[in-house]
């Protein structure tokens, strides 16, 4: 066992909290998973994993929390770690520290997807990157921007689904799902916008080439922002939507194409095969990102 002691890393999702204990240089020692209900209900489960395996295995030197949200990441503010404006019932005002205060260890809380952009950094398909940008499509839309292991924020976590892209209503004519934009990315080419729009999930579409090119168009418009405003070393794309059939390749042509030839630099290969990917640590990218978030609130200590 490593002699910094040992890493709680937490990935909160919607529906379930994935829980490990692990050490400094990343093996897992113990692991679980509990439905995410209420702060009443989960926070006591929680708490009790983490009890019992620092019982077992010695004790918590730091917590990584990888959550959803929306929730407070600046560590300078005093709502650090708390969840602000989320509609998930019971959970606005919960926070991270307040569960975990117990343990007298310090935490880092940072969004899901800065979580698991930080996890494909390290160990899946953004390593060797200085600079990565990791998207996720699914349920909703979101970006995470890593710099040298560690996520970038300005006064709040980016918020890249809600980018409005160019829509041809005379092609499309969908409004977009999205209550506060209606037609913005994740209004428009998230996994509910895709049902709402077809009444099937873009998988079960691929007879319909025009509805593989149409989203593949909405998320090249992200890919290629995404370019333009931080030239990463690379784009990598999850998300239950892009497990779509030749969805990942129509992105990378229509980005090609969007981009125009103006951006020339080696990382961006003939294609973008190697350039635009999907992630190397598939479900394991969220923890392996809490694991480390543990470690940086280690050294910042």
């Amino acid at each position: 066992m490593a002699t910094q002691g040992l890493i709680g890393a937490v990935e909160a999702g919607g529906t379930k909290f994935v829980l490990a204990l692990a050490t400094f240089d990343g093996e897992i020692v113990a692991h679980s998973r509990l439905p995410t209900n209420t702060p009443v209900e989960t926070w006591p489960a929680m708490q009790e994993f983490f009890t019992q395996n620092s019982a077992r295995h010695g004790p918590i030197s730091a917590f990584g929390i990888a959550s959803f949200g929306p929730i407070d990441i600046d560590p300078a503010s005093a709502a650090y770690g708390t969840f602000t404006t989320t509609p998930k019932p019971g959970w606005s005002g919960a926070r991270f520290h307040d569960a975990l205060a117990s343990f007298n260890a310090p935490i880092m809380v940072d969004t899901d997807v800065n979580g698991a952009a930080i996890g494909e950094w390290q160990a899946g398909a953004g390593q060797g990157c200085r600079t990565l940008a990791y998207t996720t499509i699914g349920t909703g839309v979101g970006t995470g921007i890593v710099r040298d292991g560690r996520s970038l924020m300005g006064i709040s976590h980016f918020e890249s689904g809600h980018i409005v892209p160019p829509q041809d209503f005379a092609t499309d004519p969908f409004g977009g799902i999205c209550p506060y934009h209606g037609n913005c990315i994740e209004g428009l080419a998230s996994g509910p916008a895709i049902e709402k729009r077809w009444g099937r999930s873009l998988d079960k579409l691929l007879g319909e080439a025009n509805a593989i090119s149409l989203i593949a168009d909405y998320i090249a418009h992200l890919a290629s922002t995404l370019v333009l405003l931080h030239m990463p070393d690379r784009l990598i794309f999850g998300g239950g939507v892009m497990k779509a059939p030749g969805l990942i390749e129509a992105v990378r042509t229509a980005t090609a194409e969007k981009l125009n030839g103006y951006v020339q630099h080696p990382r961006l290969d003939a294609g973008l095969t190697r350039y635009i990917v999907t992630p190397g640590l598939g479900d394991d990218a969220g923890i392996t990102g809490a694991i480390e978030l543990g470690r940086q609130a280690l050294a910042a200590q």
